[in-house]
């Protein structure tokens, strides 16, 4: 889910499917939002957004976000959402997400239906519960789902890690 601001003291979320890395270093995100949508007048002004890891707790709350907008209703509020300051932009953080990603655009792209908005990540927060002995944050722990053609997924089961494939038995 993404949070925003529009700089005035007025906040929404919203979850957003299309999203990604697009590059290691600098570390770098991107979001696309359609234009017709009320979160993108907030974004276009302020140039800040923050990605909040989504998990199988705020599920429900993802799917409200998506189908209510925050023209008509304090999300946060009706759906009983803390939110605490960032510490480089201006959106809020979602403190029942485990990870939290501030972002600055960088770049805005007009791709037809929706607008890409190529970020850099400014500052990351991790809960300290879910990381493991060496730093490192345990996405499992956090339960995270997936959204894909309409459906919510529930994620986490380890597979593999990288290079496994190629791997000496």
């Amino acid at each position: 889910m993404v949070s925003l601001s529009d700089g005035e003291g007025n906040d929404n979320i919203i979850p957003v499917a299309w999203a990604g890395t697009v590059c290691t270093n600098p570390p770098m995100v991107s979001i696309s939002v359609r234009p017709s949508r009320f979160s993108y007048d907030m974004l276009r002004k302020t140039g800040e957004f923050v990605i909040n890891l989504t998990t199988e707790k705020l599920a429900y709350a993802t799917d409200y976000c998506g189908v209510k907008s925050g023209r008509d209703v304090d999300k946060f509020k009706e759906l009983g959402l803390h939110i605490s300051p960032a510490a480089e932009v201006s959106a809020p953080l979602l403190d029942e997400s485990p990870v939290n990603i501030e972002c600055k655009v960088t770049q805005v792209l007009q791709l037809g239906t929706h607008d890409m908005f190529v970020a850099k990540v400014v500052s990351v927060h991790a809960d300290e519960k879910y990381m493991d002995e060496n730093g490192k944050f345990s996405l499992e722990k956090a339960d995270p789902i997936a959204y894909s053609h309409g459906t919510y997924y529930t994620l986490g089961e380890k597979l593999g890690t990288f290079g496994y494939s190629v791997k000496k038995r």
